[in-house]
């Protein structure tokens, strides 16, 4: 593998080697301090998220890529681990951190430096895809066992829906047509009636954007649900109850914006569900949700750590990214705010080595290697989501997102006695 000399290439030519996690990253940290200090500029901020996915992404994908990432990493388990087979780390390890690259591997081409680890990254990515589903190959995953492929298989299937030129396209006969058979297969699965419905959602609404016979109930029932279960003010509820943790950041608002947009731009005919409508709605409500994120970050970039899940790390700005790569943050969020904001938690949380193991696949953990904070269903292959943090560099290095001067966000500004926009409740 040529990752080395890729990665000095890249860190060269972007930012003179600004994106070094271990060096950078406890620099910026310390000049933050208390709301102090300079914020980094956009060109730095670029420089340190590329090499945040890199150090995530070469170790599943070099090895993946070549059949070889189950024979060469024993993923990590939960102190509380449920006693489920633990094959099941390796679809949620490319699933989810496919998902997370999908929008920077569409990009188009280049020669510059990032061009070639995109190029490197996203051969590795199809040639995956491959592995994954060939029954024959030693990375085959574990499609036919416990529940959980259910939910990965919806990151796996969302990356080809952000990413299909990329991703989809690319794959060979073969491949597409056992891809099929699998999502199909886990229809078996009777989802637990919370945010799972919205993976066995977005699995038929693969289906329907590539015209492979699909389900609309699944679709339909899944978006009802959480029409019902929106408890208000940009916050939707995890089933019939409200659980105060992150999951309208790992799973609910991005999925249902994007199962939304898929039906709104394929028209389907259903009973009385108007998808257009629908979609309009949940994107503000999202919006709304995201002026909370950006609120919860305190002035050296740290944030709430709240609820289940919390070593999904930098997956909790997941609608910050998203709407961002889509050029549809609201006017209340300057994109040189949610860059400044999420680059500073990006750093506050990975600026401790240990957050990687020595052979560089991502730890059980938070802010470092903490498995206690696991949950039961916690293991290696599940930090992977983190990947979801970095959706925005699927807009290229002369979008204004990155461009823009980098402006204080909100506690920031609140704890150094500046004026802030106030907040109130909305009733959409």
């Amino acid at each position: 593998m040529s990752g080395g000399l890729d990665r000095r290439d890249l860190l060269a030519g972007l930012a003179g080697g600004a994106g070094l996690l271990a060096a950078a990253a406890p620099a910026a940290a310390a000049a933050q301090g208390q709301g102090q200090g300079a914020l980094p500029d956009g060109a730095a901020d670029r420089a340190y998220a590329l090499e945040l996915l890199r150090r995530m992404a070469e170790p599943v994908l070099g090895r993946m890529a070549r059949g070889r990432l189950q024979a060469e990493w024993q993923p990590e388990l939960s102190p509380t681990w449920d006693g489920r087979d633990r094959r099941v780390a390796y679809l949620e390890a490319f699933g989810r951190l496919v998902d997370g690259l999908a929008p920077w591997l569409a990009l188009p081409d280049d020669t510059s430096a990032e061009g070639r680890l995109r190029a490197r990254l996203r051969e590795q990515a199809v040639q995956s895809y491959v592995h994954a589903v060939d029954p024959k190959s030693p990375d085959y995953l574990l499609w036919r066992g416990p529940g959980q492929a259910l939910v990965d298989s919806a990151y796996f299937t969302s990356a080809l829906l952000r990413a299909p030129d990329a991703l989809w396209t690319p794959l060979d006969a073969a491949t597409k047509a056992r891809i099929v058979t699998e999502i199909k297969g886990l229809r078996h699965v009777s989802p637990p009636y919370q945010n799972w419905i919205l993976f066995a959602a977005m699995n038929e609404a693969f289906l329907f954007s590539i015209g492979e016979q699909w389900d609309p109930m699944r679709v339909d029932l899944a978006i009802r649900k959480f029409l019902e279960w929106y408890v208000g003010d940009g916050w939707y509820g995890d089933g019939a109850d409200f659980h105060y943790d992150y999951y309208n950041s790992y799973v609910i608002h991005p999925m249902l914006v994007q199962i939304l947009a898929v039906l709104a731009a394929g028209k389907p005919d259903f009973n009385s569900l108007k998808p257009a409508e629908e979609h309009a709605r949940a994107l503000k409500r999202m919006q709304r949700y995201a002026e909370h994120l950006e609120r919860m970050v305190g002035p050296d970039g740290a944030y709430a750590a709240i609820g289940r899940s919390l070593t999904y790390r930098t997956a909790v700005h997941q609608p910050l990214g998203f709407l961002a790569w889509h050029r549809q943050l609201p006017d209340t969020l300057p994109a040189g705010q949610v860059r400044a904001v999420t680059s500073a938690t990006q750093r506050r949380i990975f600026a401790d080595p240990s957050n990687f193991n020595a052979d560089g696949f991502l730890t059980i953990g938070f802010a470092r290697a903490q498995p206690t904070l696991g949950d039961i269903y916690s293991n290696a292959g599940s930090m992977y989501i983190a990947s979801e943090g970095l959706l925005a560099l699927g807009l290229p290095a002369d979008d204004p997102y990155w461009t823009a001067a980098p402006q204080p966000w909100t506690m920031r500004r609140a704890y150094a006695g500046e004026d802030f926009r106030k907040d109130y409740y909305v009733t959409y």
